[in-house]
Formats: structure tokens, C-alpha cells, sequence
């Protein structure tokens, strides 16, 4: 029986088969707990990469957590020479997140896109990165501590965004741990709030009924304050339980299996 919470899906990272060990997937637990707690039913996203079987898997999905990543996207995939400082993440993760992040896109689901995730829907909205803010940016200040790895920094939220409404008044504080950031806004999208040094931290959607957001801090990580929990709970808050949906979701899988 249904419990009647969305289903939203958190898509994880992976690691390809080595010669002293197989391939595997694994989720960090904040991104679930996060969910869990705000609400949610937390269902955790296989890459697979069949594309008719993740056409099915986003059919049962109310919204989606688009994970973060301690390596990069590839600059290669962005037409860009990679800097010397990247680290690109397993081709099946990219390829299986980029696939995710479409059809999210596409069909307008609500998106909580973090760290790496928020720069992939930027950049398939049609905007672009910075490889390395330390070159990249005048003046900029530290964004990633690879040794006490606990960088904390303000925020300067944009008031009368979506976001200034889940956060509230006063002073907001991140963790950061991050050296690629958003560099030019995909047009559908809108700053939430920068760093004091200018890089853009969070982005939402301009479409009012279309939720978006986009945050290059990590919400779900032990190192977040109680606040963020409440970007979680907006995301829930924004999904349509999943048994509302099921005979749409029925009959797009109906099509696409008679195709």
C-alpha cells in the first residue's frame, strides 16, 4: 500500500570495476536521511544504463536529488580544455546524472541539484562553468579546504527569491568544498545568492511553477546547519504524491512499451 509521500529520487556515485575490487554505487546518507526527514520517500537511483529503463525509473519518481560529487564533470563534454586541477568522475555516473537531469528538465519535475548536480543543470540549460575559481576569479575567496575540509563562508542571498523565502531572515552560513562553480547563467534560471566574492552559490528556476534550485553548498552533508533542512522540505513540499500520478505514469509506460 502507498504510503502517499512523493517518491523522490537521489542519484549516487559510482565507481568502475578495478583490479582489486568490483564496480560499485554507493549514497551518502545525508541525502536520503535529508529526504526521509523533510517527508519524502527516498529512492535511490541505480545508473543503469539502459535509457528505456531509466525512462521508467523517472516514471515513478515525484522529484529528484541530483547528488554531488568529490570529482568533476568532464570539461571535454563542455568543449572545454580541462584544467589541471580536475578530476573527472566515472563516464557511466556522468552519463547516467546527465540522463536524469534531462528528462527532469524536460518534463519540468522538481530538482534539488547539489554541488556537481547544480552545475550539470546549468550547463544543460545552456550555461557554462568556471574549471578553477582560485584562477578563475578575481579576488576570490577560499572554496575548498582539501585538508580540514570544515570551509564555511556567507551567504549573500537575493532577496525575494525562493530561496531567501526557505532560509529567512538573517545571517546564512555554507559549508563550501568546491573549485568548479557556475560561471554564466542558463537563461531559465536566476541567482539566489552568491558568495561575498561574487560566485554564483544558488540558482532557481524563473518559471513560478516550476521548482529549480540549484546550491553549490551540501545541504545533506553533517557539516550543514539545521536551516537546510528546509531546502529538503521545500523540495517535498513542491513533489505531488506519487499516487496522484500513477495513471499518467501507467500509461507513458503502456506507450513506451507498444513503441
Amino acid at each position: 500500500m502507498s504510503t502517499g509521500k512523493p517518491l523522490i529520487g537521489v542519484t549516487g556515485d559510482f565507481r568502475p570495476e578495478r583490479y582489486n575490487g568490483a564496480a560499485l554505487s554507493w549514497f551518502n546518507t545525508g541525502y536520503y536521511d535529508s529526504v526521509a526527514n523533510a517527508g519524502g520517500l527516498p529512492f535511490l537511483m541505480s545508473p543503469l544504463e539502459d535509457d528505456e529503463a531509466i525512462q521508467e525509473m523517472m516514471d515513478q519518481m515525484s522529484g529528484v536529488v541530483l547528488s554531488g560529487c568529490n570529482l568533476d564533470l568532464d570539461p571535454v563534454r563542455m568543449k572545454l580544455h580541462p584544467h589541471p586541477s580536475v578530476r573527472v568522475m566515472p563516464r557511466r555516473r556522468e552519463d547516467f546524472d546527465r540522463r536524469v537531469a534531462q528528462i527532469a528538465i524536460d518534463r519540468r519535475m522538481p530538482i534539488l541539484a547539489i554541488g556537481s548536480g547544480m552545475q550539470l543543470v546549468n550547463v544543460l540549460c545552456g550555461g557554462n562553468l568556471f574549471q578553477h575559481v582560485p584562477e578563475d576569479v578575481t579576488r576570490s575567496l577560499h572554496h575548498r579546504d582539501a585538508v580540514e575540509k570544515n570551509l564555511r563562508h556567507v551567504l549573500d542571498v537575493v532577496p525575494g527569491t525562493r530561496l531567501d523565502a526557505i532560509y529567512g531572515p538573517g545571517e546564512v552560513r555554507v559549508n563550501s568544498s568546491h573549485h568548479m562553480a557556475v560561471r554564466d547563467l542558463a537563461r531559465q534560471l536566476r541567482v539566489s545568492a552568491t558568495c561575498p566574492d561574487g560566485v554564483i552559490e544558488a540558482y532557481e528556476s524563473t518559471e513560478d511553477d516550476w521548482f529549480c534550485i540549484g546550491v553549490q553548498w551540501h545541504p545533506e552533508s553533517s557539516t550543514a546547519s539545521a536551516l537546510d533542512l528546509q531546502i529538503f522540505e521545500a523540495l517535498v513540499d513542491s513533489c505531488a504524491p506519487v499516487t496522484e500520478s500513477s495513471d499518467v505514469i501507467s500509461m507513458e509506460s503502456a506507450r513506451r512499451r507498444a513503441a
